[in-house]
């Protein structure tokens, strides 16, 4: 497996679709409910592919305020490609760009069971959060 990353790659909507649905144990919708393309052109400071001969290997997105915070968003790795490190590098290439970009804080949010995979593998550190349900 030789797997390539590129920084604002570029990416097909129904691949993009496929790989949350995968990941995210989640149904796969169409590209008139969820546009990735339009909407990280819109609202992201960019984002992570991962090739694997071709095929999408993984995702990271990065949001951003626009000056210093920037937050990490989807990140997401196929099931073929997972337990190899894909999933690392396109944390550390999100990190490295926001960096670049000029921002002074990556955030992130996840579930209880990716602790050791974010703060382990990839460096966070635990801080304080809140979350409100709006539905």
């Amino acid at each position: 497996m030789t797997v390539t990353y590129e920084w604002r790659g570029a990416f097909e909507n129904a691949e993009m679709n496929a790989l949350h649905a995968e990941a995210f144990a989640t149904r796969l919708f169409e590209e008139a409910e969820w546009n990735w393309v339009e909407q990280v052109a819109r609202h992201s400071l960019g984002w992570v592919v991962a090739r694997d001969e071709g095929d999408l290997a993984g995702f990271a997105n990065v949001l951003w305020d626009g000056f210093v915070h920037a937050w990490l968003q989807d990140v997401m790795v196929a099931a073929k490609a997972q337990r190899r490190g894909v999933g690392v590098e396109l944390v550390r290439r999100s990190r490295e760009e926001a960096a670049n970009a000029g921002c002074d804080y990556l955030h992130v949010d996840f579930e209880n069971d990716l602790k050791p995979f974010y703060y382990d593998a990839c460096g966070f550190a635990p801080t304080n959060a809140g979350l409100i349900e709006l539905r």
